[in-house]
């Protein structure tokens, strides 16, 4: 699968489409990689030039030490952009990849004709709970957030229809890098956006989950309150929207981009 070097870190990235068509361009969460978005990638590769890749300490893209910041996470997307030679894309980011688009929003909004950030809020969580978070990691690997990660991503309800596929997850993490992992938390320990919302001159789309127990509806409508240009759709799942209810999320992003 093809790479590239953005910022000390080997990018993995791949394309789904026609490169002539619009860009669509998708940012995981934490602790999982590119594959998270199938369902999406199934459904937009026909109309968009779709651009899924691991974010840096993900999946199979490198994890040079840490910390990192939130402003590498969103430099990377433009690094990415710029290897492509693509002028302006959309984007999509969910949770953590809601978090950089916030974050290319603010700081290079010529790049991207909207910004679609799902199952995130302006700040996520406690700076103190993600440094705790970091040194269990660093000290015992990633299978002790993986055993308990299905109940933040999920409703009881898909844990139990769709229990392949959630173990699978669960396994993606567990297989993960530490440091990787550890150093986005510590990027998502500083990241605080709420400041700066109001600069964002961009479209954008809030998807809240209305059983997200991480970033909930609430957080939402904080951040559409002072984004100048958004709007919000809900949606009936938990934190990882896009598999639990694929159909619905993918019309809910194909109307707003339309």
């Amino acid at each position: 699968m093809p790479t590239f070097s953005s910022n000390h870190a080997e990018i993995n990235y791949q394309t789904f489409g026609d490169s002539a068509k619009p860009a669509l361009i998708f940012s995981n969460s934490l602790g999982t990689n590119f594959s998270m978005w199938k369902p999406q990638i199934d459904h937009f590769q026909y109309d968009y030039f779709v651009i899924c890749y691991d974010t840096r300490g993900h999946g199979a893209s490198s994890a040079p030490q840490g910390p990192y910041t939130l402003e590498q996470l969103g430099q990377d997307v433009v690094q990415l952009l710029d290897h492509l030679n693509i002028e302006k894309a959309t984007f999509c980011g969910i949770s953590m990849g809601g978090l950089t688009g916030q974050w290319l929003a603010i700081h290079q909004p010529e790049r991207f004709n909207q910004v679609i950030v799902c199952n995130t809020a302006a700040k996520i969580g406690q700076e103190q709970a993600w440094n705790d978070r970091a040194a269990l990691v660093r000290e015992q690997g990633l299978q002790p957030i993986a055993s308990t990660a299905a109940s933040r991503w999920f409703t009881t309800g898909f844990i139990q229809r769709d229990a392949a596929l959630v173990e699978k997850l669960q396994n993606d993490l567990a297989a993960g890098s530490a440091e990787g992992y550890a150093s986005c938390c510590e990027a998502l320990s500083q990241a605080d956006l709420r400041e700066q919302l109001k600069d964002i001159k961009v479209p954008v789309l809030v998807v809240a989950g209305q059983q997200d127990p991480v970033t909930t509806v609430a957080d939402a409508e904080f951040m559409i309150e002072r984004i100048p240009n958004s709007k919000m759709s809900e949606i009936n799942a938990s934190h990882i929207s896009n598999i639990e209810l694929p159909n619905e999320f993918n019309q809910i992003i194909q109307q707003f981009m339309t």
